[in-house]
């Protein structure tokens, strides 16, 4: 899933492919403190008080107040640009909650999309699976500090492979999603369940890509085996630990990790499109100028692949939720609703730059990214994509700002991750100050 292309997107899923975009890049200003420790205190504002002779006016607010109308506007202009078929944009900030909802579930019918659909989140449940290995190092189930190789055996290097570094897509491991017989064996058997012991024999076919910590390399290997690690330390099926850990706990009555043998979606749910093979969103591979223009111009028609059996990602991408489901998680889970009060801190601080080189940039912890785009704005997000769907999750601590981005369309023709895409429209929207580039009309 991440090659050349990684800072544009991940299949299975990207923290977020462009929440961190080109442009969307820390404003002068921003504390030191803030920027090199993911858990600081935001900056704080200038005091309002005054004193003989001088007098100061209160700090402007970073969010834009929210019109509806604009709000549903943009969002349907810049979907419908990408040929999307269905969209959803949920905010929540403290102006109150607001919805764009554009578009069908799907083809061929004029179902409009809500926030109570079902879809096939992704990558977002890294963010479940991180949090399910925090909670049994809370419990004492686990050190964050022990080898892989004590609780599976046969992984390269697992003896010098730490749970950490799994969580923080440090361990070298190639990602078996870039394997092209996985995208064959989708193909040509979409129904096909699929054991997280099978993944990992197509990724331990092959070389680590380098030594345990010595690099940032998103790869979906970390999450199937940080799953195996979450069973054999809690002694349950990874679907009854979410179940009971997670959701529950959370009244996230519609969120599930689906048993591997199951394809369907419970009702109301989305249908998911994308054009053309598996590989196109599993190895980033590019769609050549022929298939661009007939999905353009209407000739070509996406595939659906609402019920292509998504057990080969399981912890590292089979979770099923609905945007409201969604926002209320994000929001919990960055807001110390899920770990006490110790363990919350370490998750909050887990971020570490992806590129040295940019150590302001994008960051990536324990199953969540991270980043300052100004300085009284950051957000801890993720991203989701597999065939059929994309999707964004993300909240800002500073401002109270919860935001969810659903798609049902994996790719626009140009080849553009649409639910990511649709960020710097959604952001201009919420912060003051932005105008960011958002290619989408």
């Amino acid at each position: 899933m991440r090659n050349s292309r990684t800072a544009r997107r991940t299949a299975l899923v990207a923290p977020c492919a462009a929440l961190l975009i080109a442009g969307c890049v820390l404003q002068p200003g921003a504390s030191a403190a803030a920027l090199s420790d993911p858990s600081a205190a935001p900056p704080p504002s200038p005091t309002a008080t005054a004193t003989a002779g001088t007098s100061s006016a209160p700090t402007p607010s970073p969010l834009n107040p929210i019109d509806p109308a604009a709000f549903q506007s943009a969002v349907q202009r810049a979907a419908e640009k990408m040929t999307v078929p269905g969209a959803v944009v949920l905010l929540r900030t403290p102006q109150g909650t607001f919805r764009a909802l554009v578009g069908t579930t799907e083809l061929g019918t004029s179902t409009p999309p809500t926030t109570g659909d079902h879809f096939r989140i992704a990558s977002n449940t890294k963010t479940m699976t991180a949090a399910l290995i925090t909670l049994l190092a809370q419990d004492g189930r686990l050190r964050l500090s022990d080898p892989v190789s004590a609780y599976v055996a046969g992984v390269p290097n697992g003896d010098r492979i730490t749970i950490a570094q799994l969580l923080k897509m440090r361990s070298g491991l190639y990602n078996y999603t870039n394997a092209p017989e996985l995208s064959a064996s989708l193909d040509a058997d979409p129904g096909k369940a699929r054991t997280p012991q099978e993944m990992l024999d197509i990724a331990f076919k092959r070389p680590p890509n380098f030594a345990p910590d010595a690099s940032y390399e998103y790869s979906n290997t970390n999450y199937v085996l940080l799953g195996l690690v979450a069973e054999k330390a809690g002694g349950r099926p990874l679907t009854e630990q979410f179940r009971d850990r997670l959701f529950a706990p959370l009244g996230l009555k519609g969120t599930s990790l689906p048993a591997v043998d199951d394809t369907s979606l419970p009702d109301p749910y989305a249908h998911g499109y994308m054009y053309g093979g598996t590989a196109y969103a599993l190895i980033d591979q590019p769609y050549p100028a022929d298939v661009q223009a007939a999905a353009r111009s209407g000739k070509l028609q996406p595939v659906d692949y609402t019920h292509q059996n998504p057990s080969y990602a399981h912890a590292a991408g089979g979770a099923v939720s609905t945007p409201d489901e969604l926002a209320t998680w994000i929001r919990a889970l960055v807001t110390g609703k899920v770990l006490n009060a110790s363990f919350q801190q370490q998750w909050r601080g887990s971020p570490q730059a992806e590129d040295p080189a940019a150590p302001d940039g994008q960051k990536y912890g324990y199953g969540i990214a991270y980043q300052r785009f100004g300085p009284n704005s950051a957000m801890y997000y993720h991203g989701g994509e597999l065939p059929g769907f994309n999707s964004f999750i993300g909240h800002d601590p500073d401002n109270d700002v919860t935001l969810v981005i659903w798609t049902n369309l994996t790719l626009s023709p140009e080849g553009r991750t649409t639910a990511q895409a649709l960020l710097p429209t959604v952001l201009n929207q919420i912060y003051a100050g932005l105008s960011l580039p958002t290619g989408t009309g």
